[in-house]
């Protein structure tokens, strides 16, 4: 038995081997597809991305026809005309040059692309002479087509990958394209589709002579799928043009579901600007300004000293800590300067006995002060105490990163004891040495959207979900983290005389004059101290100005938070947007007229221009000097025949949801 063993396994093994090799060479040879086989050439079919519509179905960006001329450097033939080459693309013979070595040093034998996106006009001469240019071939690929001039850092851009994604990721080819930044990096996956591919048959010269295996392994491409976004484009819109010459970023939420339904950053640029042959050049200048930081997402990425805002959660702490009440305690303030437990602190209430619901809408430091002394000095170590009030904090989401759907953010900072571990090795602080966080200062840093899911928490008295952007994948389910509920460590029964103070900042205290007859807003001041460094010196410049709101008091519909950068005490403009804002999305319609006035009138242009000289965004083609947000320049215009494919890509979707 032993003696056979042996030579029937090598038997067996062999047959398997035979078998094997029989198959592959034989029966199935698509392993030849992926062999260096100069003989069959690969060609792509590539999908229109999915299209993106607003939360009411408005269509915010389509497609439109581009053309990539590509190259393959060894199929050049030495007798090209290059001149002739040179004065149908519109380039020079430099450029020429150039672009042939870049593609040698890719691959002499691989296609690669050589000029990109140009549009049909510009390729149409080309077209009736590309017959005379072997080794140039043109792959067709879509652009965007944006139906909008706003929301530029929601969208993103799209872009050609780079060697080093090539390398990582097999899906993408030299002179791809691919999302980045904003809903089009997010979704990216979503959106492109699946490329189709046809295997073309070449013969010993080079010529192709039909397909291979009559088309038995080709694919066709599949366009990518259309989303939704929690977006109201009508109220986006209006969000930057009461933006117009003014830095800062307003944020938008549906408490009830976490929905964000506007992102405005300020300044902002139009997103056709990065489509075509002059995105990088366009590109290129937005990214170099120093000054405007136009690519800069303030709404997302901008943390600031949140301010007043920040009184609202000191209270809560307070209250679920029993170290204070919304009747009985009562703290005395003096006018003009208040006195807190041994520390001045400034305060511009009307003075005398404060509870917290005069606290609130009168916007008292002292109350505020003394209830967070008071949070701080409830156990004996004040590390401890640090550290519970830190927990409570971070329930609101607060210091961590969001999770939203967008792939930029930033932190936010929430200190906890080892930040004054840090700040005093040596110990010996007490309460009175941090006691600005109690008034959204000291070490307390917040971005604006942490700010809007603040006041859509306290909207929801104790809940929110994550914030996100995305509402609908077509054929698809959203992310379950999106639907998950969180709770914070406050109990429900704090929130309801926390929002009572909060109407009353409307009715009797800092946005009085702020009121919008039929809408009962919930909001609060803030003001934030602001430092720059000018000539190597630390200057003081104008406060920013802070205002958060939630509207109507009873089930919110919106949560909404405003940081306007130099622009002074919180209701004098972050205030007026915050009610315009509201009656916008609640209305489609503004009665305060005089808000709006002032709002569109005003400009702070003289306050950023201490800050620098001229924007580099400003070289743009065609943009106004005083705001980024006018940039317009000639962008690819779709042609007749691809609105056409829109309106019936548009009417096929429609006619599926009927069905």
């Amino acid at each position: 038995m032993r003696k056979i063993l042996l030579p029937a396994l090598i038997i067996i093994a062999g047959s398997l081997l035979v078998i094997r090799v029989f198959y592959l060479q034989i029966i199935d040879d698509s392993f030849k597809l992926k062999s260096e086989n100069n003989a069959i050439k690969k060609q792509y079919d590539y999908p229109e991305r999915g299209y993106i519509y607003d939360r009411n179905g408005k269509l915010l960006v389509a497609n439109q026809a581009s053309y990539d001329i590509m190259v393959i450097p060894r199929d050049i033939k030495e007798d090209l005309n290059v001149d002739e080459f040179c004065t149908l693309l519109n380039i020079t013979k430099e450029d020429y040059e150039k672009r042939i070595a870049k593609a040698k040093v890719y691959s002499p034998r691989l296609p690669s692309v050589f000029l990109a996106q140009l549009n049909k006009s510009e390729f149409a001469a080309f077209q009736e002479k590309i017959r005379k240019f072997e080794g140039f071939y043109f792959q067709k690929r879509s652009l965007r087509d944006y139906e909008v001039d706003y929301g530029a850092n929601i969208f993103g851009f799209i872009t050609q990958v780079t060697e080093k994604l090539i390398a990582k990721n097999p899906y993408y080819n030299s002179g791809d394209l691919i999302g980045q930044q904003g809903v089009e990096q997010s979704y990216e996956e979503v959106l492109r589709g699946i490329k189709g591919v046809k295997y073309i048959q070449k013969d010993k010269y080079n010529r192709e002579i039909g397909s291979y295996k009559d088309g038995k392994y080709d694919t066709i491409a599949v366009a990518g799928e259309d989303i939704n976004l929690t977006i109201d484009g009508e109220l986006q819109k209006y969000g930057q043009e009461l933006m117009i010459n003014k830095r800062g970023g307003i944020v938008a939420i549906e408490p009830k579901t976490g929905e964000i339904l506007a992102l405005v950053t300020a300044p902002s640029f139009d997103p056709g600007i990065l489509v075509g042959r002059q995105r990088s050049k366009n590109y290129t200048l937005l990214y170099h300004d120093s000054i405007a930081k136009p690519l800069y997402d303030r709404g997302l990425l901008a943390e600031y000293p949140p301010g007043s805002p920040f009184k609202l959660l000191t209270g809560l702490v307070a209250l679920q800590e029993g170290v204070i009440d919304e009747n009985n305690f009562t703290v005395t303030c003096h006018h003009g300067f208040s006195y807190a437990r041994g520390r001045f602190m400034r305060c511009h209430c009307s003075g005398g006995q404060l509870q917290l619901h005069r606290g609130i809408y009168q916007s008292c430091n002292t109350y505020f002060a003394t209830a967070y002394m008071r949070t701080i000095n409830k156990y004996t170590n004040p590390s401890a105490s640090v550290d519970v009030w830190s927990s409570h904090l971070k329930s609101f989401g607060l210091g961590e990163f969001m999770g939203y759907d967008l792939p930029t953010g930033k932190r936010g900072k929430i200190p906890t004891s080892k930040t004054y571990k840090r700040m005093y090795p040596n110990g010996g602080w007490r309460s009175t040495a941090i006691v600005s966080n109690a008034i959204g200062q000291g070490e307390v840093v917040m971005t604006p959207i942490q700010l809007a899911n603040m006041m859509a928490t306290i909207a929801n008295q104790g809940y929110y979900y994550t914030p996100h952007i995305i509402k609908k994948i077509e054929g698809k389910t959203i992310d379950k983290k999106f639907t998950t509920k969180h709770t914070t460590t406050i109990d429900q029964k704090y929130f309801p005389p926390i929002i009572s103070g909060l109407f009353d900042v409307y009715n009797m205290g800092t946005a009085s004059r702020l009121r919008v007859d039929g809408i009962d807003i919930c909001g609060k001041t803030g003001t934030a101290e602001n430092f720059a460094k000018i000539g190597g010196k630390r200057v003081q410049l104008e406060d920013h100005s802070i205002f958060v709101a939630f509207a109507p008091k009873d089930n919110p519909k919106i949560a909404i938070a405003i940081m306007i950068e130099n622009g002074g005490f919180g209701a004098s403009v972050a205030g007026p947007i915050a009610s315009l804002m509201i009656e916008k999305y609640l209305r489609r319609k503004i009665t305060r007229t005089d808000l709006e006035t002032r709002v569109l009138n005003k400009s702070l242009a003289s306050e950023y221009a201490k800050l620098g000289g001229m924007s580099e965004a400003s070289k743009i083609e065609s943009v106004p000097k005083d705001s980024v947000l006018q940039a317009k320049i000639a962008k690819p215009k779709v042609p007749a025949a691809t609105n056409t494919k829109t309106e019936v890509k548009k009417t096929a979707v429609d006619t599926t949801k009927k069905n």
